[in-house]
C-alpha cells in the first residue's frame, strides 16, 4: 500500500548536554572539580580548551515532524551540525529522543558508517550471516540471498578474509550489498556512498531506486552530493539547525540548500587558515586569498572573461605553479576543468600575487562553484597538487541583455551555451 505510513516521527527533540568528559584518574577529576567549586581554572585543562557549564545544552533536533510512506525515497540534506545524522542515529535506536515518538513499521537497516555492524575479525561471509541474524532472518534466508549479495559488493575474491584487512571502499561495497539485499522495509543510509569509486555509486543509487519503486521498499538517504539526492529521491526534507525548514519537491529543496550555503556571491576569499584535505597540502606553498577582480559581487554575464587574483606564500622554492580548476554546478554536478599556464613560482617566506583571466564563455545561466587547486607538472608530465583549500569558490552566469532570452533549464537542456548560430548564405 503506497499510503501505508512507514516512519512517523512527531515532535522530536534531542538535547545533549555540554561538557568535557571527566578526568583519567580520580586524583585529577577532584583536582578538577575543587578547582570549579573555588571558581579556579581547572588545572588539568588543556591550553585552549572551553569548560562549559552545567546548563549549556545543544538541541541537535528541535521538535521535527514528518511522515514517510511505503516505497519513497527521502532525501534529507542541510549543512553540517544541521541534525541529518542525529535524525538517523534515533530512527536507528543508537539513541533515544529527549522528546517526541517515533512511529517505525517494519524492520530497519542502517548504514551510518562504513563498516557499521561488522566484526573485523570475521570474515565478509560470516558478517553477512552475522548482520541477516540481526534483523531477524534465518540462515535459511541467507542462504538464498548470499550469492547475490557477494556478486553485488563486486569482492568475491576477498569474501573469506577477515574484513579489517579490507580497504575503505570494499568495506562500503560489502556494507552496502548487504544492506540493500536483506529483507527489512526501511533503509537508512548516511552519507555512504562519498567512498568507493563512481562506477558502484551508480550502482548503488540503480538499486536503490529499484528497492523503493519495485519493491516497495522506504529509503531516508543523507548525501551532500546533490546529484545524487536528485537521481534517487522522490521528496527531500532540508535541516537547518535541528529544525525541518522545507519538506517538499526535490529540486526546491536542493535550491533551497544551495542558497544557504552561497549566502551571498563573494568576491574575495581569505583561505590561509581553510582546512586542507591532506596534511601534505599546503605545506610547501599555501594559498592565502582569492579574489574576484573588478566587481561588487561574484555576478557574470554569460560569455564574460573574469578577471582574478591570487594570493600565495611558501616554505619551499617551487617552480611552474599552475592553477587546476574543476568547475561544478551548485548540485554538484562536474561542468568541466579550466587549467592555466604557469602563474608564478614559490619561494622561502615570499609572498606571490598573480593576476589571469578565466574564460567563461560557453557556460550556460546558473549557480556554479569551484576548489582552488595549485598544482605543477611533474617530469611525467602529470599534474601534483601543493595546495587545495577545502572552500567552494562560488560565482554565477547571468543571461546576456544583447542575447535571446531562453528559461534556461539546466537539467534538461546542460550546463554549455553554444553561442548564437550565424548565417554564412
Amino acid at each position: 500500500m503506497k499510503d501505508e505510513i512507514m516512519v512517523d516521527i512527531q515532535q522530536v527533540s534531542k538535547q545533549y548536554r555540554l561538557g568535557t568528559i571527566g578526568g583519567d584518574t580520580l586524583r585529577e577529576e577532584i583536582q578538577s572539580r575543587w578547582a570549579r567549586l573555588c571558581g579556579k581554572e581547572d588545572p588539568n585543562l588543556k591550553i585552549g580548551e572551553k569548560v562549559y557549564s552545567k546548563n549549556e545544552k545543544f538541541m541537535a533536533l528541535d521538535n521535527v515532524s514528518f511522515k514517510v510512506y511505503r516505497g519513497e525515497a527521502i532525501g534529507i540534506i542541510g549543512h553540517n551540525g544541521a541534525g541529518k545524522s542525529t535524525l538517523l542515529k534515533l530512527l536507528s535506536r543508537v539513541t533515544a529522543p529527549t522528546s517526541g515518538t517515533i512511529y517505525l513499521n517494519g524492520r530497519i537497516t542502517s548504514m551510518l558508517e562504513v563498516g557499521t555492524g561488522f566484526h573485523p575479525e570475521l570474515t565478509g561471509r560470516e558478517n553477512i550471516y552475522m548482520n541477516g541474524a540481526i534483523l531477524g532472518m534465518t540462515k535459511a534466508e541467507i542462504n538464498r540471498k548470499i550469492d547475490n549479495i557477494i556478486d553485488f559488493s563486486e569482492v568475491r575474491q576477498f569474501i573469506d578474509t577477515p574484513v579489517k584487512r579490507y580497504s575503505s571502499g570494499m568495506y562500503v561495497k560489502l556494507a552496502f550489498s548487504v544492506a540493500a539485499h536483506l529483507d527489512s522495509e526501511i533503509l537508512l543510509m548516511d552519507e555512504v556512498l562519498a567512498v568507493g569509486d563512481v562506477k558502484f555509486q551508480e550502482k548503488c543509487l540503480g538499486r536503490m531506486g529499484q528497492a523503493s519503486s519495485q519493491e516497495g521498499k522506504t529509503v531516508l538517504y543523507v548525501s551532500h552530493n546533490m546529484r545524487t539526492i536528485r537521481q534517487l529521491c522522490t521528496r527531500c526534507i532540508v535541516l537547518k539547525k535541528g529544525g525541518v525548514i522545507y519538506d517538499g519537491d526535490v529540486d526546491k529543496a536542493i535550491e533551497l540548500y544551495m542558497d544557504l550555503e552561497k549566502s551571498d556571491f563573494y568576491t574575495l576569499y581569505k583561505l590561509s587558515d581553510i582546512q586542507r584535505p591532506s596534511l601534505d597540502h599546503g605545506v610547501a606553498v599555501r594559498v592565502t586569498s582569492f579574489e574576484f577582480l573588478g566587481c561588487e559581487q561574484a555576478r557574470f554575464s554569460e560569455g564574460s572573461k573574469v578577471i582574478c587574483a591570487m594570493e600565495w606564500k611558501g616554505t619551499q622554492c617551487i617552480k611552474g605553479l599552475r592553477l587546476y580548476l574543476a568547475i561544478k554546478a551548485a548540485d554538484e554536478t562536474p561542468v568541466g576543468v579550466a587549467k592555466s599556464e604557469i602563474i608564478g613560482e614559490a619561494e622561502v617566506d615570499c609572498e606571490k600575487r598573480a593576476e589571469f583571466v578565466i574564460d567563461l564563455d560557453m557556460l550556460a545561466p546558473g549557480t556554479y562553484f569551484f576548489y582552488i587547486n595549485l598544482i605543477i607538472m611533474n617530469e611525467y608530465g602529470t599534474p601534483h597538487s601543493y595546495d587545495r583549500p577545502n572552500k567552494k569558490i562560488f560565482f554565477e552566469i547571468v543571461p546576456n541583455e544583447n542575447e535571446i532570452k531562453f528559461d534556461w533549464k539546466s537539467r534538461e537542456m546542460g550546463y554549455i551555451c553554444f553561442r548564437e548560430i550565424k548565417k554564412i548564405r
